[in-house]
């Protein structure tokens, strides 16, 4: 099955457009490099490990990716930065299989930004966004609720593939509120 019709039939709750997403929706929709706008809107922006590790996806990313329940991949947390605030969470997902070639280097970037690999080369092509409102029973709310003091009533987030060749990468994009003052 192709990624992308992967991608429509395990969307486990992930929506095709962000309904009532009020005040977020323009940074829900842009499908640019969240990266690149985040520094165009910032006087200092900065990328800030949360985690790195090798563990077992969530359920919804182990359908979407094709995975086998019990393999483990690469998960990247990283605060994104705008004048020392965090505005958004990023999780990716990176099977041990995408981490060749050209990507041979992404489990290793500390605090460089993932979008800077993925909207620089033109192969890459990327899946369209797919959209959920968090709210805290989520494993992707608990996870920013660990990393921030706090934490609305829920979260937008915004999700899509990248591929290059045979390689994929899961990118996750957690909003928090503070990205609505930029």
């Amino acid at each position: 099955m192709k990624v992308l019709d992967r991608l429509s039939s395990t969307r486990a709750g992930w929506l095709n457009k962000p309904i009532n997403s009020g005040h977020y929706h323009h940074w829900l929709i842009d499908g640019g490099s969240l990266t690149s706008r985040l520094q165009r809107a910032s006087k200092r922006f900065a990328v800030k490990p949360i985690d790195v590790h090798y563990a077992k996806p969530y359920e919804d990313e182990v359908a979407l990716l094709n995975l086998k329940k019990s393999k483990l991949v690469l998960v990247r947390d990283v605060h994104l930065i705008s004048n020392g605030t965090p505005v958004v969470v990023a999780h990716s997902i990176l099977p041990r299989n995408s981490m060749r070639g050209r990507w041979h280097g992404l489990g290793r970037l500390g605090n460089k930004p993932l979008g800077g690999a993925l909207f620089t080369n033109p192969k890459v092509m990327r899946t369209p966004l797919a959209y959920k409102k968090l709210l805290p029973h989520h494993d992707l709310y608990a996870l920013v609720a660990q990393s921030v003091d706090v934490v609305p009533s829920f979260l937008w987030a915004r999700r899509s593939i990248f591929r290059l060749n045979k390689a994929v990468i899961l990118v996750t994009e957690i909003f928090l509120p503070e990205v609505l003052a930029l």
